[in-house]
């Protein structure tokens, strides 16, 4: 299975970069300090989750009363394979230690095309298959994970039991599963001469799909604590120490963008979330083990579909984390695609041009508001250039600088331009910017939707020159070219001849859609502007002042 080498993650921490570049490219020149500024407070960091220590047991100590005899010996004498297979998913599991070797969703496909294996092969060999089991501060006789567990199979071949016993330690595992759904209870069991022992059970080594982009920084453990929002873990997160969290959780287990693996306890009580960090080939991929609430839950292994995961258990749909900032706006976003693409275009990049129209339409009086003050800063433009004239040799971080600025911010005031008008476009294009990114990162109905050449939608292209982000800095530059900007100090105004190139940077990279949602926004912009030009004249130009002469009247 193909892993790539570690590159920089396209995660949220560029969207943030993105957003503070462009706010400062934008507000400058309005708002340029001269002054040296304050040194900055350390932000707050959000509080972690609780965690516990990582020797923490995930069940409490079973008492004596709980004792039993010990059981008499049970092993099977060779290794054996059993398939268990629907519509929807083929799991093939080995008696060696009653693990999963391969769960494949036979629905969808890996970037490469091929059928999809949850598990990552390469990472289980080194840690250890899917449900192999761990003891925290206990070392049993016998190696469980390697045992060879006798097997039985039901008629429907939708049900097996797995049981090992040394004649001291005893363990026992049951898959029963859902033909129709995504879904299988999985029960566990252990002890030591009759008595229980708490443990752990794993998925390590990485999970989803190996072949994607990047795929381990989009590999986490996740949680869903009381608050109904899911929690995350990082394999940077456990990379000096396991992580261990612990509570009265929903749901836990390990995930990619589009498919994850969660247990769901079937009875109230505390479960335990082990992150471990594990190197497969040089690549840290994280791993999970969870425990506690019981050896009995529901198991969901399948697609972060939102209609899916309601079938199955409402309490999953919160692992569809359409972002704490703009989720209110990405969520309903994603159900207009979607419906835009069931009863018309049938096309998700055509439903992204669609939406970004209706966008930048809904949009348009903001924009109106936005040029009209943008023209009566051109009518303010001779002042504004005998003011410029005046601080010609002023630098940037020269104290008369803050002159210039008051200057121009009072001829503004009183003739009734807000210098902020400009901006309003910028302003209400962030949150929409950043709702697409959620959507591509986290909506399973994307990944994998074509528009013309682009084979992914989520993805960035495969051509070896990326084409939509070229067209969209072309689209960019004509848009500001058309866009009046008077009153802009000169340095100032070659700095934002540069916007263009820096979203080129940010977004050669990025999902496709994400830049055929901006190259679509700037050709309706371009559009817009010239309506505007020819409908929308510029004031007659007031004239400089007049200076009185020295000593005249």
């Amino acid at each position: 299975m193909k892993i790539g080498p570690p590159e920089p993650a396209m995660d949220k921490r560029m969207i943030v970069a993105f957003v503070l570049m462009a706010v400062v490219m934008v507000a400058m020149p309005y708002f340029y300090k001269t002054f040296a500024p304050p040194p900055a407070k350390p932000a707050e960091t959000a509080k972690p989750a609780k965690a516990v220590p990582a020797a923490a047991a995930p069940a409490p100590a079973p008492t004596a009363a709980a004792a039993a005899k010990p059981t008499a010996p049970v092993a099977a004498q060779a290794e054996q394979i059993t398939v268990v297979e629907t519509d929807l998913y083929k799991v093939t599991f080995s008696n060696r230690g009653a693990v999963a070797r391969s769960w494949i969703l036979k629905k969808y496909k890996d970037s490469e095309g091929k059928r999809l294996d949850l598990v990552n092969e390469a990472g289980a060999r080194k840690t250890g298959f899917p449900f192999s089991l761990a003891f925290r501060g206990k070392k049993l006789p016998a190696d469980v994970n390697q045992a060879l567990y006798a097997v039985k199979t039901s008629a429907d071949g939708l049900s097996l039991d797995y049981e090992y016993s040394d004649g001291a330690v005893s363990v026992r595992k049951s898959f029963r599963f859902d033909r129709l759904r995504y879904l299988a209870e999985f029960t566990s069991e252990a002890s030591e001469n009759g008595v229980p022992l708490a443990h752990y059970v794993t998925w390590r080594g990485g999970f989803g799909d190996s072949t994607a982009l990047n795929a381990a920084s989009q590999q986490r453990t996740v949680f869903c604590d009381v608050s109904g929002h899911p929690v995350v873990r990082t394999a940077s997160d456990a990379k000096k120490e396991p992580v261990t969290d612990a509570g009265p959780y929903t749901f836990a287990g390990i995930e990619d963008n589009y498919f994850a693996a969660v247990f769901l306890p079937q009875r109230d009580g505390q479960v335990t979330l082990e992150t471990r960090s594990d190197d497969v080939g040089g690549i840290q991929h994280p791993g999970a083990a969870v425990g506690g609430g019981g050896s009995r839950y529901d198991l969901f292994v399948g697609p972060k579909d939102v209609e899916i995961l309601k079938k199955v258990d409402p309490k999953l749909e919160q692992i569809v984390d359409f972002g704490k900032w703009f989720g209110w706006l990405a969520k309903p976003l994603f159900v207009i695609l979607n419906w835009l693409n069931d009863h018309y275009v049938h096309n998700y990049g055509w439903s992204i041009v669609l939406v970004t129209v209706l966008i930048n339409f809904v949009m348009l009086p903001f924009r109106l508001t936005s040029m009209k003050s943008m023209k009566k800063m051109q009518a303010l433009k001779p002042q504004i250039d005998a003011i410029n004239a005046k601080y010609k040799n002023v630098g940037l971080r020269d104290p008369r600088k803050a002159d210039q600025n008051a200057e121009v911010m009072d001829l503004y005031k009183k003739n009734g331009v807000n210098p902020m008008g400009g901006c309003l476009p910028m302003v209400f294009q962030i949150p929409v910017f950043i709702s697409f990114y959620s959507v591509l990162s986290v909506a399973i109905q994307l990944r994998g939707a074509s528009w013309f050449w682009v084979a992914d939608l989520s993805q960035p292209e495969r051509l070896p020159i990326h084409v939509l982000p070229i067209l969209m800095t072309v689209a960019q530059f004509f848009q500001q070219k058309m866009t009046p900007t008077p009153g802009q100090d000169p340095t100032q105004a070659k700095m934002m001849q540069l916007m263009p190139v820096v979203m080129l940077i940010f977004l050669y990279n990025i999902s496709s859609g994400l830049v055929l949602y901006w190259l679509t926004s700037n050709v309706v912009g371009i559009a817009q502007q010239l309506l505007i030009n020819k409908t929308m004249p510029t004031p007659p130009a007031q004239p400089q002042a007049a200076k009185p002469k020295k000593g005249g009247k």
